[in-house]
Protein backbone atom coordinates (compact mmCIF):
# COMPACT_ATOMS: atom_id res chain seq x y z
CA UNK A 1 0.00 0.00 0.00
CA UNK A 2 2.60 2.10 0.86
CA UNK A 3 6.51 2.32 -0.49
CA UNK A 4 9.06 1.74 2.85
CA UNK A 5 9.74 5.93 4.12
CA UNK A 6 6.45 7.56 2.79
CA UNK A 7 6.58 10.48 4.87
CA UNK A 8 3.73 12.09 5.81
CA UNK A 9 3.05 15.09 8.91
CA UNK A 10 1.12 15.04 12.17
CA UNK A 11 -1.32 17.54 13.66
CA UNK A 12 -0.53 21.34 13.96
CA UNK A 13 2.51 24.08 12.92
CA UNK A 14 3.36 27.32 14.48
CA UNK A 15 2.71 29.79 11.55
CA UNK A 16 0.47 32.84 11.73
CA UNK A 17 0.27 32.34 7.92
CA UNK A 18 -2.29 29.39 6.85
CA UNK A 19 -1.36 29.74 3.13
CA UNK A 20 2.74 29.80 4.53
CA UNK A 21 1.54 26.85 6.08
CA UNK A 22 -0.41 24.50 3.92
CA UNK A 23 2.33 25.73 1.10
CA UNK A 24 4.90 24.03 3.03
CA UNK A 25 3.04 20.60 3.58
CA UNK A 26 2.21 20.12 0.16
CA UNK A 27 6.36 20.98 -0.86
CA UNK A 28 7.42 18.71 2.03
CA UNK A 29 5.68 15.64 2.14
CA UNK A 30 4.86 11.97 0.07
CA UNK A 31 1.17 12.08 1.70
CA UNK A 32 0.30 15.81 2.55
CA UNK A 33 -2.26 16.58 5.57
CA UNK A 34 -3.98 18.90 6.55
CA UNK A 35 -2.03 21.35 9.71
CA UNK A 36 -3.88 22.94 13.05
CA UNK A 37 -2.83 26.58 13.18
CA UNK A 38 -3.12 27.08 17.24
CA UNK A 39 -1.44 29.91 16.93
CA UNK A 40 -4.34 31.54 14.93
CA UNK A 41 -7.22 30.64 17.38
CA UNK A 42 -8.30 28.80 20.15
CA UNK A 43 -11.04 27.24 17.56
CA UNK A 44 -7.89 25.47 16.31
CA UNK A 45 -6.52 23.31 19.89
CA UNK A 46 -7.69 19.40 19.95
CA UNK A 47 -10.81 20.02 21.47
CA UNK A 48 -12.47 22.89 20.54
CA UNK A 49 -11.67 21.64 16.77
CA UNK A 50 -14.12 19.17 16.84
CA UNK A 51 -16.37 20.53 19.53
CA UNK A 52 -18.91 22.61 17.79
CA UNK A 53 -22.35 21.16 17.24
CA UNK A 54 -22.07 19.35 20.67
CA UNK A 55 -25.72 19.99 22.23
CA UNK A 56 -24.94 22.60 25.36
CA UNK A 57 -21.51 23.52 24.07
CA UNK A 58 -20.32 26.65 25.98
CA UNK A 59 -16.91 28.59 24.69
CA UNK A 60 -15.32 31.57 25.84
CA UNK A 61 -12.22 32.22 23.53
CA UNK A 62 -10.87 34.66 25.38
CA UNK A 63 -10.32 32.71 28.40
CA UNK A 64 -9.45 30.00 25.96
CA UNK A 65 -12.03 27.80 27.81
CA UNK A 66 -14.93 25.62 26.77
CA UNK A 67 -17.34 23.38 28.25
CA UNK A 68 -20.30 21.73 28.19
CA UNK A 69 -23.57 23.11 30.37
CA UNK A 70 -26.75 21.42 30.42
CA UNK A 71 -30.10 23.78 30.38
CA UNK A 72 -33.60 23.56 29.65
CA UNK A 73 -33.74 23.80 25.56
CA UNK A 74 -34.05 21.06 23.03
CA UNK A 75 -30.47 21.24 21.96
CA UNK A 76 -30.29 17.41 22.82
CA UNK A 77 -33.85 16.37 20.93
CA UNK A 78 -32.57 18.07 18.35
CA UNK A 79 -29.16 16.43 18.09
CA UNK A 80 -30.45 13.04 17.74
CA UNK A 81 -33.58 13.90 15.36
CA UNK A 82 -30.62 14.68 12.91
CA UNK A 83 -27.61 12.32 13.61
CA UNK A 84 -28.47 9.14 12.36
CA UNK A 85 -25.47 6.20 11.45
CA UNK A 86 -24.73 7.86 8.39
CA UNK A 87 -24.85 11.37 9.44
CA UNK A 88 -22.27 13.96 8.30
CA UNK A 89 -21.44 17.23 10.21
CA UNK A 90 -19.53 19.89 8.68
CA UNK A 91 -16.13 21.14 10.43
CA UNK A 92 -16.41 25.04 9.85
CA UNK A 93 -13.54 27.09 8.16
CA UNK A 94 -13.79 28.70 11.67
CA UNK A 95 -12.72 25.94 13.02
CA UNK A 96 -10.05 24.39 10.74
CA UNK A 97 -8.83 26.72 8.67
CA UNK A 98 -6.12 24.89 7.32
CA UNK A 99 -8.50 22.14 6.12
CA UNK A 100 -10.12 24.69 4.16
CA UNK A 101 -7.39 26.30 2.68
CA UNK A 102 -5.56 22.85 1.88
CA UNK A 103 -8.84 22.11 0.00
CA UNK A 104 -8.70 25.58 -1.87
CA UNK A 105 -5.16 25.05 -2.66
CA UNK A 106 -5.35 21.84 -3.98
CA UNK A 107 -8.28 22.62 -6.45
CA UNK A 108 -7.85 20.81 -9.82
CA UNK A 109 -5.28 18.47 -8.19
CA UNK A 110 -5.63 14.65 -7.43
CA UNK A 111 -3.08 12.92 -4.89
CA UNK A 112 -2.51 8.83 -4.48
CA UNK A 113 -3.09 9.33 -0.89
CA UNK A 114 -4.49 12.78 1.25
CA UNK A 115 -4.20 12.85 5.13
CA UNK A 116 -6.71 14.24 7.55
CA UNK A 117 -6.86 13.60 11.05
CA UNK A 118 -9.70 13.57 13.95
CA UNK A 119 -9.17 14.27 18.00
CA UNK A 120 -9.83 10.33 19.49
CA UNK A 121 -12.90 10.00 21.58
CA UNK A 122 -11.08 9.48 25.23
CA UNK A 123 -8.92 12.51 24.34
CA UNK A 124 -12.42 14.60 23.49
CA UNK A 125 -14.41 13.17 25.97
CA UNK A 126 -11.64 13.21 28.82
CA UNK A 127 -10.71 16.41 28.32
CA UNK A 128 -14.04 18.06 27.63
CA UNK A 129 -15.73 19.13 31.10
CA UNK A 130 -19.32 19.81 31.87
CA UNK A 131 -20.36 23.15 34.30
CA UNK A 132 -19.04 20.93 37.73
CA UNK A 133 -15.92 19.94 35.95
CA UNK A 134 -16.94 16.31 35.24
CA UNK A 135 -15.38 14.96 32.43
CA UNK A 136 -18.07 14.15 29.66
CA UNK A 137 -16.59 10.44 29.54
CA UNK A 138 -18.01 9.85 32.86
CA UNK A 139 -21.60 10.70 31.77
CA UNK A 140 -22.36 7.78 29.59
CA UNK A 141 -24.77 9.99 27.65
CA UNK A 142 -22.58 12.56 26.45
CA UNK A 143 -19.65 9.90 26.09
CA UNK A 144 -21.80 8.16 23.32
CA UNK A 145 -22.98 11.86 21.83
CA UNK A 146 -19.17 12.66 21.79
CA UNK A 147 -18.88 9.51 19.98
CA UNK A 148 -21.64 10.02 17.19
CA UNK A 149 -20.68 13.65 16.63
CA UNK A 150 -16.60 12.64 16.13
CA UNK A 151 -17.96 10.12 13.55
CA UNK A 152 -20.02 12.30 11.78
CA UNK A 153 -17.29 14.92 11.36
CA UNK A 154 -15.38 11.33 10.45
CA UNK A 155 -17.61 11.02 7.39
CA UNK A 156 -17.84 14.64 6.35
CA UNK A 157 -14.10 15.00 6.35
CA UNK A 158 -13.50 12.23 4.29
CA UNK A 159 -16.12 13.40 1.64
CA UNK A 160 -14.23 16.53 1.41
CA UNK A 161 -10.41 15.31 0.98
CA UNK A 162 -11.46 12.10 -1.40
CA UNK A 163 -12.73 14.53 -4.20
CA UNK A 164 -8.50 15.09 -4.35
CA UNK A 165 -7.37 11.79 -3.74
CA UNK A 166 -7.04 8.39 -4.45
CA UNK A 167 -7.04 7.34 -0.67
CA UNK A 168 -8.13 8.94 2.16
CA UNK A 169 -6.12 8.55 5.98
CA UNK A 170 -7.38 9.39 9.27
CA UNK A 171 -5.48 9.24 12.26
CA UNK A 172 -7.45 9.45 15.55
CA UNK A 173 -5.18 11.43 17.41
CA UNK A 174 -5.01 10.26 21.04
CA UNK A 175 -2.20 11.78 23.31
CA UNK A 176 -4.12 11.27 26.04
CA UNK A 177 -3.80 7.23 25.84
CA UNK A 178 -0.21 8.06 27.64
CA UNK A 179 -1.98 8.92 30.68
CA UNK A 180 -4.82 6.16 31.10
CA UNK A 181 -3.65 3.95 34.29
CA UNK A 182 -2.76 7.29 36.02
CA UNK A 183 -5.02 7.66 39.48
CA UNK A 184 -6.92 10.95 37.46
CA UNK A 185 -8.20 7.66 34.56
CA UNK A 186 -9.07 5.13 37.04
CA UNK A 187 -12.80 4.55 35.98
CA UNK A 188 -11.82 4.68 32.65
CA UNK A 189 -11.59 1.24 31.53
CA UNK A 190 -9.95 -0.74 28.70
CA UNK A 191 -12.61 -2.12 27.19
CA UNK A 192 -14.41 0.63 27.17
CA UNK A 193 -11.16 2.17 25.69
CA UNK A 194 -10.83 -0.27 22.94
CA UNK A 195 -14.40 0.33 21.95
CA UNK A 196 -14.67 3.77 21.11
CA UNK A 197 -11.48 3.15 19.35
CA UNK A 198 -12.87 0.91 17.29
CA UNK A 199 -15.96 2.62 16.41
CA UNK A 200 -14.05 5.24 15.04
CA UNK A 201 -11.49 3.27 12.73
CA UNK A 202 -14.85 1.34 11.51
CA UNK A 203 -16.58 4.47 10.42
CA UNK A 204 -13.40 5.35 8.73
CA UNK A 205 -12.91 2.19 7.09
CA UNK A 206 -16.69 2.01 6.14
CA UNK A 207 -16.39 5.15 4.39
CA UNK A 208 -13.64 3.66 2.25
CA UNK A 209 -10.57 5.39 4.28
CA UNK A 210 -7.45 4.26 5.99
CA UNK A 211 -7.52 4.44 9.47
CA UNK A 212 -4.13 5.20 11.81
CA UNK A 213 -4.29 6.32 15.24
CA UNK A 214 -1.41 8.63 16.50
CA UNK A 215 -0.12 8.17 20.19
CA UNK A 216 2.78 10.50 21.43
CA UNK A 217 4.15 9.12 24.36
CA UNK A 218 4.01 5.62 25.88
CA UNK A 219 0.85 3.55 25.59
CA UNK A 220 -0.56 0.26 26.14
CA UNK A 221 0.62 -0.51 22.62
CA UNK A 222 -1.12 -4.35 22.32
CA UNK A 223 -4.23 -2.46 22.79
CA UNK A 224 -3.37 0.18 20.45
CA UNK A 225 -2.79 -2.06 17.71
CA UNK A 226 -5.59 -4.08 18.18
CA UNK A 227 -8.20 -0.84 17.97
CA UNK A 228 -8.96 -1.69 13.82
CA UNK A 229 -6.03 0.73 12.67
CA UNK A 230 -4.06 0.38 9.65
CA UNK A 231 -1.49 2.73 10.46
CA UNK A 232 -0.02 3.01 14.08
CA UNK A 233 1.77 6.26 14.30
CA UNK A 234 4.16 6.34 17.62
CA UNK A 235 7.34 8.61 18.93
CA UNK A 236 10.22 6.96 17.97
CA UNK A 237 12.41 9.02 18.94
CA UNK A 238 11.94 8.82 22.66
CA UNK A 239 9.23 5.94 23.31
CA UNK A 240 10.75 3.10 20.95
CA UNK A 241 12.04 1.05 23.83
CA UNK A 242 8.32 1.09 24.70
CA UNK A 243 6.84 -0.01 22.15
CA UNK A 244 10.05 -2.76 21.52
CA UNK A 245 8.76 -4.40 24.74
CA UNK A 246 5.63 -6.04 23.04
CA UNK A 247 8.12 -7.19 19.55
CA UNK A 248 5.36 -10.00 19.36
CA UNK A 249 2.25 -8.07 19.06
CA UNK A 250 3.79 -5.79 16.45
CA UNK A 251 4.96 -8.92 14.32
CA UNK A 252 1.75 -9.97 14.07
CA UNK A 253 0.19 -6.24 13.88
CA UNK A 254 2.77 -5.71 10.73
CA UNK A 255 2.15 -9.32 9.69
CA UNK A 256 -1.70 -8.97 8.99
CA UNK A 257 -0.94 -5.89 7.49
CA UNK A 258 -0.39 -3.04 9.61
CA UNK A 259 1.86 -0.35 8.86
CA UNK A 260 4.32 1.65 11.84
CA UNK A 261 4.60 5.37 11.16
CA UNK A 262 7.88 6.22 12.71
CA UNK A 263 7.77 9.59 14.69
CA UNK A 264 11.50 9.39 14.37
CA UNK A 265 12.18 13.72 14.08
CA UNK A 266 11.85 15.49 17.41
CA UNK A 267 9.45 18.10 17.57
CA UNK A 268 10.91 19.25 21.47
CA UNK A 269 14.04 20.94 22.46
CA UNK A 270 16.25 18.00 21.29
CA UNK A 271 15.78 19.14 17.83
CA UNK A 272 18.17 21.87 17.90
CA UNK A 273 20.94 19.57 18.42
CA UNK A 274 19.99 17.07 15.50
CA UNK A 275 21.06 16.37 12.20
CA UNK A 276 20.65 14.00 9.47
CA UNK A 277 23.36 12.00 10.65
CA UNK A 278 22.75 11.94 14.50
CA UNK A 279 18.88 10.99 13.20
CA UNK A 280 20.41 8.39 11.14
CA UNK A 281 22.10 6.67 13.25
CA UNK A 282 19.12 6.69 16.10
CA UNK A 283 16.72 4.95 13.43
CA UNK A 284 19.07 2.59 12.74
CA UNK A 285 19.68 1.66 16.18
CA UNK A 286 15.63 1.64 16.42
CA UNK A 287 15.72 -0.68 13.64
CA UNK A 288 18.39 -2.82 15.27
CA UNK A 289 16.64 -3.61 18.46
CA UNK A 290 13.37 -4.42 16.83
CA UNK A 291 15.00 -6.35 14.48
CA UNK A 292 16.52 -8.72 17.34
CA UNK A 293 12.56 -10.25 17.51
CA UNK A 294 10.97 -9.02 14.10
CA UNK A 295 12.07 -10.04 10.76
CA UNK A 296 14.14 -6.81 9.37
CA UNK A 297 12.72 -6.67 6.14
CA UNK A 298 9.28 -7.17 7.60
CA UNK A 299 9.75 -3.55 9.52
CA UNK A 300 11.23 -1.48 6.28
CA UNK A 301 8.84 -2.58 4.08
CA UNK A 302 5.80 -1.93 6.52
CA UNK A 303 6.65 1.48 7.54
CA UNK A 304 5.94 5.39 7.00
CA UNK A 305 8.12 8.67 8.38
CA UNK A 306 6.97 11.18 10.40
CA UNK A 307 7.79 13.56 12.77
CA UNK A 308 7.04 13.59 16.06
CA UNK A 309 3.64 15.62 16.96
CA UNK A 310 4.18 18.79 18.57
CA UNK A 311 5.62 20.59 15.41
CA UNK A 312 3.53 23.94 16.24
CA UNK A 313 4.93 24.29 19.55
CA UNK A 314 8.12 25.20 17.91
CA UNK A 315 9.37 27.72 15.53
CA UNK A 316 8.62 28.58 11.97
CA UNK A 317 12.44 28.23 11.35
CA UNK A 318 12.30 25.10 13.48
CA UNK A 319 8.90 23.58 11.94
CA UNK A 320 11.20 24.30 8.25
CA UNK A 321 14.25 22.03 10.07
CA UNK A 322 11.76 19.06 11.06
CA UNK A 323 10.53 18.46 7.75
CA UNK A 324 13.86 19.08 5.93
CA UNK A 325 15.35 16.24 8.24
CA UNK A 326 12.31 14.44 7.35
CA UNK A 327 13.37 14.87 3.60
CA UNK A 328 17.09 13.83 4.06
CA UNK A 329 15.94 11.07 6.50
CA UNK A 330 13.82 9.37 3.33
CA UNK A 331 16.88 10.65 0.58
CA UNK A 332 19.15 8.57 2.60
CA UNK A 333 17.55 5.58 3.93
CA UNK A 334 15.00 4.86 0.96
Amino acid sequence: MFEPFTTTGIGSLPHRSVTDGCRLVLSSFDIPFWPQFPRISFKEFMIPQYAEGLPFLRMDEEKQTVWVERNGSDELERFYESCTTESRIAISEDHAQGLHALLRMIKGRRFAYLKGHVTGPLTFSLGLKDVNGKSLYFDEEFREISLILLQAKTRWQIDMLRQHAEKVIIFIDEPILSALGSSSYLGVSPEETLRLLREVAATIKAEGGIAGIHCCGNADWPMVMQSGADIVNFDAYDYLDTLALYHEECRNFLEQGGFFAWGIVPTSDAIVGENPDSLRDRFRQGIRKLSEHIPRDLLLSRMLITPSCGTGSRSVDEAVKIFQLLIRMKEEMA
